[in-house]
């Protein structure tokens, strides 16, 4: 059995496991026992099973047997639901390899909305407190950022291939230290390193090293901006969404969307809007994966009372009184909170028509430089079918000298209608649509839908049931023929993929600059510096400066440099072993990238490539 199918057998067995208990029985271990806990992680799936009580049991060799017994939400998250039966427990390689082997817990999620607590309203003696985070950090949080700075700037030295167990815990330690004291945007960024560090290793089809890279950026830039004392506060992040009064509003549903984590979570989000343009939601994620988020689109709408579910949300909407709403604009569901229904809009009527009234380019231009924020926002245009190329589907924005468009599915899972949707419009070129989705700011010109529909007076456009209200959720309803205008009404002139130019990202010369990156996530610090001395600087970064991209070249030539300084003294021993120089060098490189590779996304929306024009079918 390969490592892959391996590790994936056990992590369905295993109950998760919170970090810091991992992080404990790793530490424990002597310095002999922790160079072979790797070995031992990847022995032990063949011997989990499952117990009528609800224990799992690991069993090491005849002597050993390790069992887990997680609490009532299945979560192991005390040291003592984890016991082994050999001399050694609990500071015993068994019992840490079963926990090393086991899934990573996510924090505890907030409560659902229907147990929220109202928010009581401010009064004139005692101000409102506030639900940001504080004006300055205190010593706790300095000492928890510089902890795991410390922590990042290892495991980013070592990389994927000597990031084992041991690395992990000592980020899992930082991690638990910077919840402890109020940092969890900082502890959520090194929990994604982990995992995604354990899936790296574990060669799993569906872990990106791009992602990986992204993890490392997020996680030294909040602990390195965390620890030198003069970030911004909102890098501390928040423990649990805050929920503050909303007053009374009235929304009108845009789309509903299916929710997958990768931690087992699935579920339902209804988009919102306003008449003042201002984004709501209400949510229902809950564990349950796959199942729950195609379910949950009919689910009913646990929100003040109101008779809806989450189909008749999206295309209705609802008058609500003692609103509360968390700063993402997610409806929470107070004891005060009253919501009635409201009769659905059309996508040509208030609130939703501004969405599509400008270029596609103004909206990503203008979406906020935090990629959380950008990752969140919708925007709508009206497009014109070109057809399928590869795993996109192209498509050219109706209006005058606008480019080709990628769309891609918003969830590629094949149980969900995403793909299948795209598919289906994709044997109709020129037909016109109406498309809301989120931009892919990790490519060129790309959008991923979550909702289409017909371009209001176009002739070849869907045709949907009227009681669809004038658009179909991408990831619930099922696109059919019947939705579709007959094929010999297509008009005899359609756009075409002739304009499709060069990916200004993957042409780029940048992507030197990205390689010397994931390199260094892949292999360490010393596979940049092995690189780095392969080649000549100018036959590595020349290319950088002369596209103009000057201070890419110096950037990637800096971290080179540093990857390689390793002064020793004349007994052969490091002088300067801190892994800080060569992390800062990293971490300036990666966001420099990461800056330059917005402005081609938002470069790549703006203009049609080649001057292409329609042309005859």
């Amino acid at each position: 059995m390969s490592t892959e199918s391996t590790q994936s057998t056990q992590s369905s067995e295993l109950p998760p496991v919170a970090p810091e208990v991992l992080a404990e029985a790793v530490e424990n271990l002597t310095a002999r026992l922790r160079k072979k806990l790797d070995a031992a992680i990847e022995s032990c799936a063949a011997g989990a099973a499952r117990e009528a009580d609800g224990s799992v049991t690991i069993r090491f060799g005849e002597d050993a047997l390790v069992t887990l017994r997680p609490g009532p939400a299945g979560t192991v998250t005390e040291a003592g639901q984890a016991t082994c039966s050999c001399l050694l427990a609990p500071r015993c390689l068994h019992r840490a390899a079963a926990l090393g082997a086991a899934p990573l817990a996510d924090a505890a999620p907030p409560p659902a909305p229907a147990e929220q607590p109202e928010p009581e309203a401010p009064t004139q003696s005692e101000p409102a407190e506030s639900s940001g985070p504080a004006p300055a950090l205190t010593e706790a949080q300095l000492g928890a950022a510089a902890a795991l700075w410390h922590a990042g700037a290892e495991a980013l030295a070592a990389g994927v291939t000597a990031g084992g167990a041991v690395v992990q815990a000592e980020l899992l330690r930082a991690a638990h230290t910077a919840r402890l004291a109020g940092l969890p945007r900082a502890e959520a960024a090194a929990l994604r390193v982990v995992r995604g560090l354990r899936a790296a290793r574990e060669r799993r089809a569906t872990q990106r090293l791009g992602a990986l890279t992204g993890a490392f950026r997020e996680l030294l830039h909040t602990a390195g901006m965390l620890a030198s004392g003069a970030a911004d506060p909102a890098l501390t992040g928040t423990a649990r969404r805050a929920y503050a009064p909303g007053g009374s509003l009235h929304v009108h549903g845009l789309c509903r969307e299916p929710v997958l984590s990768a931690t087992g979570y699935g579920g339902v989000v209804t988009h919102l809007l306003a008449a003042d343009g201002a984004r709501y939601s209400v949510s229902d994620v809950r564990p349950g994966g796959l199942a729950r988020a195609r379910g949950a689109g009919s689910a009913s709408v646990a929100l003040g009372g109101a008779t809806l579910d989450h189909a008749g949300l999206a295309r209705g909407g609802l008058r609500i009184v003692g609103a509360t709403v968390s700063a993402e604009g997610r409806l929470g569901a107070g004891r005060g909170v009253r919501a009635t229904p409201l009769r659905g809009t059309l996508w040509t009527e208030q609130p939703a028509a501004p969405l599509f009234a400008r270029p596609a380019a103004e909206a990503v231009a203008e979406l906020p430089a935090d990629p959380e924020g950008a990752e969140s926002a919708l925007l709508g245009c009206d497009v014109t079918v070109v057809g399928a190329a590869g795993e996109h589907l192209l498509v050219r924005e109706a209006r005058p000298g606008a480019p080709l468009l990628r769309l891609l599915p918003a969830h590629p899972d094949p149980e969900l209608p995403h793909t299948a949707n795209l598919r289906r419009i994709a044997a109709y070129p020129g037909l016109q649509l109406r498309v809301l989705g989120r931009p892919d700011l990790d490519r060129a010109a790309t959008l991923r839908p979550l909702a289409v529909g017909p371009v209001p007076g176009a002739p070849y456009t869907l045709r949907l049931p009227e009681e669809w209200l004038g658009r179909a959720d991408l990831g619930y309803d099922r696109l059919q023929g019947i939705h579709f205008p007959p094929q010999a009404d297509a008009p005899g002139t359609v756009p075409t993929a002739e304009g499709l130019g060069p990916d200004p990202l993957a042409d780029s010369p940048l992507w030197r600059v990205r390689r010397l990156l994931e390199t260094g996530v892949a292999g360490g610090r010393r596979a940049v510096a092995e690189a780095a001395r392969g080649t000549a600087p100018l036959a590595s970064f020349g290319p950088l400066r002369r596209a103009g991209l000057t201070a890419a070249a110096e950037l990637s030539a800096a971290l080179a440099a540093e990857a390689d300084r390793r002064p020793r003294n004349a007994f052969g021993r490091l002088t300067d072993p801190s892994p800080d120089g060569y992390a800062w060098a990293w971490l300036a490189a990666a966001t420099h990238l990461a800056a330059a590779e917005r402005s081609l996304v938002a470069a790549s929306w703006a203009t049609m490539p080649n001057g292409a024009t329609p042309t005859e079918r």
